[in-house]
């Protein structure tokens, strides 16, 4: 479980199976040769987003992960965190993705995105 210290408030987020149901939900996709049948993408999306240290997909995946624990953070203290000038987004990006990278619920995906990544560089 990852915590970070906002404000002097010490938010739990944990990336389980509740959190990927709810990161998923962001974004679908429509399923080749099955008409009206979409499937939910949103970990993958968010995933690459995060690698390009995109900060809205960064409070879009702490926000789902820590959707059921107490205390709740908001997403307004999460962006506030985001936009403070002493927090490290970078680092905070890596930090979130190798939990994901380690987390039973998303390292599967995500360390099957990071290897695709990888290939398509050395490809080129």
């Amino acid at each position: 479980m990852l915590e970070i210290t906002i404000k002097d408030i010490v938010y739990p987020f944990n990336f389980d199976m509740g959190f990927l149901r709810e990161i998923n939900k962001t974004v679908s996709t429509p399923v080749d040769g099955l008409p009206d049948v979409k499937r939910n993408i949103g970990l993958r999306y968010k995933v690459l987003c995060v690698m390009d240290g995109d900060p809205e997909a960064l409070v879009d995946i702490l926000d789902a992960a820590n959707k059921i624990h107490k205390p709740r953070a908001t997403r307004a203290a999460l962006d506030s965190y985001i936009d403070d000038p002493n927090t490290d987004v970078d680092a905070l990006c890596t930090e979130v993705l190798d939990f994901l990278k380690s987390a039973n619920a998303t390292k599967k995906t995500v360390n099957l995105l990071l290897e695709e990544l990888e290939k398509r560089r050395t490809a080129d």
